[in-house]
């Protein structure tokens, strides 16, 4: 049987960021960055991993993909929802919204299955209207930015809801870690909640009756195969299925 080939979508830093690595003469270029885990999750559930770049025509490269991770990264442009910036948001990068929004549009245009991670369920919130809290802090609810926690180790609970997707997924609770310092708030249109945290947080959403998972912890980091890669391979492989 044919393993799905994945794609996942990855930052683009200037190289100057990389400081005394790189010679001087080359701090004017960009360089693509994907974290190792994400694809080292793929090939553990079973798929093939491929890092994308946003250099190739959107429809021309999900033709040739089976399924699709939107990773985590920089805050969500708050424009895209309507809002004016918060004094704390962090670093946003406006070409990569643009570029998984259209990664996004077209997934769903040809159903191809998608999990979306952290800043991942974050746009796609974004992308069916709705918004987001650009900031809450370590003392509040639940405590969600744990930047000083390893991240292959949980630092809180979240509760699945009963019947969801996610619920075939993981047992009634689980452990997680915390990697985000913004949150879900008004949930996107036909959107619905898979997930909380104790403090009542929205920690996962899907859309009922599609393959379209959002988490807002990060799983590549947990234990391999987590749960939710395999479900993407598994629904990546009736995908391709299909195009055959």
């Amino acid at each position: 049987m044919t393993k799905p080939l994945i794609g996942m979508t990855g930052r683009r830093w200037p190289v100057a960021w990389l400081d005394r690595n790189v010679p001087k003469a080359m701090h004017e270029l960009q360089f693509d960055l994907h974290f190792s885990d994400y694809p080292a999750s793929v090939a553990a559930a079973g798929g093939i991993p491929v890092e994308l770049t946003r250099d190739a025509d959107v429809e021309e490269l999900m033709a040739r993909l089976d399924g699709l991770i939107l990773s985590g990264g920089a805050d969500v442009e708050p424009a895209r929802y309507g809002h004016d910036p918060d004094d704390d948001l962090g670093s946003t990068e406006p070409d990569r919204d643009e570029w998984e929004l259209a990664l996004l549009r077209e997934a769903r245009r040809i159903e191809m299955p998608v999990l979306a991670i952290c800043r991942g369920a974050q746009l796609t919130n974004v992308f069916y209207g709705g918004t987001l809290n650009q900031h809450v802090e370590l003392e509040e609810g639940s405590g969600h930015p744990q930047w000083d926690i390893d991240g292959r180790e949980t630092s809180h609970e979240v509760h699945i809801v009963p019947g969801s997707l996610l619920s075939s997924l993981y047992p009634q609770k689980v452990g997680v870690n915390s990697l985000h310092h913004q949150t879900l708030a008004e949930l996107g249109k036909d959107l619905v909640v898979s997930a909380t945290a104790p403090d009542g947080v929205v920690e996962a959403l899907e859309l009922p009756g599609h393959d379209l998972l959002g988490v807002q912890w990060h799983p590549e980091l947990l234990e391999k195969p987590d749960p939710t890669f395999r479900w993407l391979v598994e629904r990546s492989s009736a995908f391709l299925e299909r195009r055959l």
